[in-house]
């Protein structure tokens, strides 16, 4: 242990970091801060881009879903239409089938007569 004044009197030690591996170990921990800086800098902007896609997709979706519930709307009074006319004209579309169903039996009748 070799102690040494300097200035006014107060003893420094020299306890032989200087020029062994204590500069070593010092540049490898800088190099390894450099390096966590990098990674934590580059984790950052991964993380403010996945945000910003996440609010990109939301609003997607948030638009699909207005344009889904436009469109069931539509479809839905379409089918109540369609419900309407099936139910109004179902007593037309048997009285058509009966009198096609006669014509049928009639036609083959005549046919069959005529032979």
């Amino acid at each position: 242990l070799t102690l040494v004044f300097i200035g006014d009197g107060a003893p420094t030690a020299n306890y032989g970091y200087t020029n062994s591996g204590y500069s070593v170990y010092e540049e490898e921990n800088e190099r390894l801060t450099e390096s966590l800086r990098t990674k934590v800098s580059a984790i950052k902007s991964l993380s403010i881009e996945i945000g910003t896609e996440v609010k990109n997709q939301n609003k997607m979706l948030s638009e699909m879903d207005n344009d889904f519930d436009s469109t069931g709307g539509l479809l839905g009074a379409t089918m109540g239409r369609l419900r309407t006319l099936s139910r109004g004209s179902q007593t037309k579309l048997l009285c058509y089938m009966m009198l096609f169903a006669l014509f049928v039996f009639f036609v083959i009748y005549w046919i069959i007569k005529l032979r």
